[in-house]
């Protein structure tokens, strides 16, 4: 009998683990995420000291707390952090403070076009 109890434990912690890291957890919906993207990716700025990224095959790894979002970009490309996106919006227009763009996030794709401080960031990506 406690070989079952322990077999039945076991199964029901692995199944939980798997169904928390599931590929089809959409982000939005939780308070915390994160999350590897992967898909072509660029950078480009008119600052000095920057390097420009040309358009290519990378990754983003997305990290959420609350309603704070970091992009965490592969290849050199600088990260951008503290995007906040209320919780259960995907699909966020950003224009003030000198940032423009959009950043669009699912379970399954990633699409970034944002523009701050004389820097640009793109990624078009598949998880």
């Amino acid at each position: 009998m406690k070989t079952s109890i322990k077999i039945l434990s076991l199964l029901f912690i692995a199944l939980f683990t798997f169904a928390s890291c599931s590929k089809d957890d959409d982000p939005s919906d939780n308070d915390l995420f994160i999350g590897k993207y992967e898909g072509p990716i660029s950078f480009s700025s008119s600052n000095e000291g920057d390097t420009d990224v040309p358009r290519k095959d990378g990754s983003v790894t997305v990290t959420k707390i609350g309603d704070n979002y970091t992009f965490n970009f592969s290849d050199g490309i600088p990260t951008l952090s503290n995007i906040e996106m209320k919780k259960g919006d995907n699909n966020t227009l950003i224009i003030g403070d000198g940032a423009l763009g959009t950043i669009t996030i699912t379970a399954s794709t990633l699409v970034i076009a944002y523009t701050t401080d004389g820097r640009a960031w793109t990624a078009n990506c598949e998880r």
